[in-house]
């Protein structure tokens, strides 16, 4: 087989500590770089808490999920170019703009606001996504501010930013999203720019990239009332042919919201 993997059933107590041990081995280099690993964890069918943080399994798989799919591809999964949303909302945001890049990935979007002039805050979970940030952003001569972290669990940063960008975030559990949200409202300025862009429910039948659970799919209606305390600038839901890697590639149902804060 040309993956590496680890395999263990687990009793109470011992899932956190298995996908640490896991992570940290990656990191370490110990998983030869050329296989991608994946990590396979057999949990009796329960909802527990764990500790520390009260982490659930809801939010530690994806982590765990997200750094195997960049790992097991040496391309850009998500290409390297900008998203479309974002090239001609750019034009919304005050010159040299300090900029909050919500789980940016590999680095297409942060990479092109910093060739903007931007300073860039790109935070991320997979260090293999960094990795490819930041070799994207020396190959185009760029600054790129790149922070490796767990967003569900991540200390932000408040009235700090002229602008967040958020980009396909629905990684986030439904649950999760309303704090989440608020997150990067506090994150902002007076007079900061949100700029965000999801899918729409109508997605999953379209398969061509995103959620496969439609909850975690964004609707006008839930935006107005998440951001309701933001002047909302444009909130249009719209179909559209996309070309982002293998990841985002084909018809789309999307929604794109700029809203500035008070």
């Amino acid at each position: 087989s040309n993956w590496c993997s680890g395999v263990e059933a687990s009793t109470d107590g011992e899932e956190q500590s298995f996908f640490d041990s896991f992570l940290s081995t990656k990191k370490k280099g110990f998983c030869s770089s050329d296989q991608p690993c994946v990590a396979i964890l057999i949990i009796p069918d329960r909802a527990k808490s764990l500790t520390p943080g009260n982490r659930t399994m809801t939010d530690l798989v994806p982590e765990a999920r997200w750094e195997a799919r960049y790992a097991a591809t040496s391309t850009y999964l998500f290409g390297t170019e900008p998203n479309r949303f974002l090239v001609e909302a750019e034009a919304h945001l005050p010159r040299a703009a300090k900029i909050l890049a919500v789980a940016d990935g590999e680095g297409r979007n942060g990479v092109f606001l910093a060739s903007r002039g931007h300073q860039v805050h790109a935070v991320e979970y997979s260090a293999t996504a960094i990795a490819r940030a930041q070799h994207l952003a020396a190959a185009q001569g760029v600054s790129l501010h790149s922070e490796q972290a767990d967003l569900l669990r991540w200390t932000w940063p408040v009235a700090a930013y002229d602008a967040v960008v958020a980009i396909f975030v629905q990684f986030v559990p439904p649950a999760a999203r309303p704090a989440f949200f608020a997150n990067m409202v506090a994150a902002l300025r007076p007079g900061g720019i949100l700029l965000l862009q999801g899918y729409r429910p109508e997605q999953i039948v379209n398969g061509t990239g995103g959620p496969s659970d439609p909850a975690h799919c964004y609707t006008e209606d839930l935006l107005r009332a998440e951001f309701a305390d933001l002047a909302l600038l444009h909130l249009h839901s719209h179909d559209a042919e996309i070309a982002e890697g293998t990841a985002h590639h084909g018809p789309s149902a999307l929604i794109d919201l700029i809203a500035r804060k008070p």
